[in-house]
């Protein structure tokens, strides 16, 4: 298994704790804006050289330890009917906003030859990508992707979605869904992906008592099939906006990586789930504070997790949700270097 989790990177006989970032090849990256300049978004994640090129900036730039597959979380929304263009954010073409539009989630293909583009990105990656880093794949959490298509985004009040948990689309839209978005995390494995995420970035917006009933079900038929199709792969499951009660409902799941936001804390996260890894979680807006005072924020930061018993080899560090538009280069230079050099052990 790749350095992110055991075979981590030495330094001067020190071990020195991973770290990389949800979104590093975004919009604040001018390798990014240099490739888009002469494409566009959708082009980019379905064209596999694009999306190797797109995914190896931050690798080459800012040295981070893993590399994520630059994609969309909404494909498994598109594959099932929806239409998907950017314009700039996401758009669907219709909503699923009544019990009867789950007859319109008809599949445009075979999931296996859909998704082949980011098998072949994978591959790519595999054969670019140094030795020492680690492949991440990444889908949507079902949930998420439930709220995009009953709502068009992930945040918010949500009541067409909350709804739709008591009058069958729930339901209805999990049929379609979960074992084409099995296949997607399948052929990113197959394609080399060391670990493939989940990112449920809407989990938040439920209490944790509708959270435990009606998502994690979802989570454990994917993440248990999934680990019986590719049992060496690993599983990361990131939430936002979700709490203790959230996270201790996940117990029992086959989860290699708890992934959390700044809203949870490290330490006590990682006494929740003991042996397994934890990544996360300083607030991406850090990334905009002026140089001195976001180093400084990161080493009092680390100090406190150390002094209240954080243990670094099941740490892989990173914001608590993506780096944002506009984010200083140079500032996401420093905290890895700073990563590097001082998260030692």
């Amino acid at each position: 298994m790749n350095n992110i989790f055991e075979n981590r990177r030495q330094t001067n006989g020190k071990t020195h704790v991973p770290v990389w970032f949800m979104r590093q090849a975004g919009r604040y990256h001018a390798h990014y804006q240099a490739i888009k300049a002469k494409s566009d978004f959708i082009s980019m994640c379905k064209t596999p050289q694009l999306a190797c090129d797109v995914t190896m900036g931050p690798i080459e730039d800012f040295k981070f330890d893993a590399a994520i597959l630059f994609s969309d979380l909404l494909f498994p929304l598109e594959h099932l009917g929806t239409g998907l263009r950017y314009d700039p954010g996401p758009k669907l073409d219709w909503h699923l906003d009544s019990v009867a539009k789950l007859a319109s989630l008809k599949e445009l293909a075979p999931a296996e030859q859909f998704f082949k583009f980011q098998k072949d990105a994978c591959v790519l990656l595999k054969k670019t990508l140094p030795t020492d880093r680690t492949l991440l794949g990444f889908v949507g959490g079902p949930f998420t992707l439930y709220t995009y298509v009953t709502e068009g985004l992930h945040d918010g009040n949500l009541v067409s979605a909350k709804q739709g948990l008591h009058d069958g689309r729930w339901e209805g839209f999990l049929e379609r869904l979960l074992p084409n978005l099995i296949t997607e995390m399948r052929v990113q494995a197959e394609g080399g992906a060391d670990a493939v995420c989940l990112f449920d970035t809407a989990a938040g917006e439920l209490s944790p008592g509708d959270y435990a009933r009606f998502v994690v079900p979802a989570l454990k038929h994917v993440m248990t099939e999934f680990k019986k199709l590719c049992p060496q792969t690993r599983i990361t499951y990131y939430s936002k906006h979700t709490q203790r009660a959230h996270l201790e409902a996940l117990h029992g799941l086959p989860i290699d990586t708890i992934g959390i936001d700044w809203r949870c804390d490290l330490v006590e996260t990682q006494k929740m789930f003991p042996g397994k890894y934890v990544q996360g979680n300083f607030d991406p807006v850090w990334l905009h504070l002026p140089q001195n005072v976001l180093l400084e924020n990161l080493r009092s930061w680390h100090k406190d997790l150390l002094k209240r018993g954080l243990d670094q080899s099941k740490w892989i560090c990173g914001l608590g949700h993506g780096v944002t538009i506009q984010t200083p280069e140079d500032n996401v230079r420093k905290v890895v270097e700073l990563v590097h050099r001082e998260f030692v052990y």
